[in-house]
C-alpha cells in the first residue's frame, strides 16, 4: 500500500467512520432483539462494507484484513451496544453521529482513491461507495428499506464531501486541510437535512 495513505488524519477519519457506522449495524440488530454474534456481525459488515467495496475496486489491499485495530474497533461497538439501552442510543443522536460518519468515510474513500492513482470522478465516486454501501448492505440484510430510498439527503451528504476532497487535490491545497473542510461540508449538509427535511426534488411524471 502506498506509504503516503498512511497520515494520522486519514487514520481517525478511517477509525471514526468505522466506528460509527458499526455502531448503526448493532444497533438494528439490538433493536431485533438479536444475538451478541449477531450483533457483532452487523458491526463489521456495516463498518467495513464500504471500505471493502472501494478496495477491491481500486485494486488496493482490503484494509481491514491488513489492520487488526479495525476488526477490535467493530467488536468493541458490539459489545457497548449490547450493555447499552437502544433508547439512548436512537433517534437524533445516531442520525447525526451518522452523518459524521458518512462524512468521514466519504473523504477517506476518495482520498485514498487519489493516492492509489484514479481519476478526479471515479475518485468522487469511490467517495460515495465508501460512506454509503455499508449502510446499504445493512439495511439488505436486515431487511429494512435502504439509506437510498430516505427523502433526505444523504448520498448527496457524501458526494459533497467527496467532491470537495478531489477538488481541493487538483487545486493543490493542503491535504489536511482539505480533508477537514471536506468533512465539515457533508456533515454540515447532513445535518441540514435532519433539522429541516432538507431533499432533492423527486421524479413526478407519469
Amino acid at each position: 500500500m502506498n506509504a503516503e495513505i498512511f497520515t494520522p488524519l486519514l487514520d481517525w477519519l478511517d477509525l471514526a467512520g468505522v466506528a460509527i457506522f458499526a455502531l448503526t449495524g448493532a444497533l438494528v440488530a439490538a433493536k431485533e432483539r438479536q444475538t451478541f454474534v449477531t450483533l457483532a456481525f452487523f458491526a463489521l459488515m456495516t463498518g467495513v462494507g464500504g471500505g471493502t467495496v472501494r478496495d477491491l475496486l481500486i485494486g488496493a489491499p482490503v484494509f481491514w484484513i491488513h489492520d487488526a485495530w479495525v476488526a477490535v474497533v467493530c467488536l468493541g461497538v458490539a459489545l457497548f451496544t449490547w450493555f447499552t439501552p437502544t433508547r439512548w442510543l436512537e433517534g437524533r443522536f445516531l442520525s447525526v453521529a451518522d452523518g459524521l460518519g458518512l462524512a468521514a468515510y466519504a473523504v477517506l474513500g476518495s482520498a485514498k482513491a487519489l493516492q492509489y492513482g484514479v481519476p478526479p470522478t471515479p475518485a468522487i465516486v469511490m467517495g460515495v461507495i465508501t460512506g454509503c454501501v455499508g449502510g446499504i448492505i445493512r439495511d439488505v440484510v436486515a431487511g429494512r428499506p435502504s439509506i437510498l430510498m430516505r427523502p433526505e439527503l444523504y448520498v448527496t451528504a457524501a458526494a459533497l464531501s467527496a467532491s470537495v476532497t478531489v477538488l481541493g487535490d487538483l487545486a493543490g491545497l493542503q491535504r489536511e486541510w482539505t480533508w477537514l473542510i471536506a468533512t465539515a461540508a457533508g456533515f454540515s449538509l447532513r445535518v441540514a437535512a435532519i433539522g429541516w427535511n432538507l431533499a432533492l426534488p423527486a421524479y413526478k411524471r407519469n
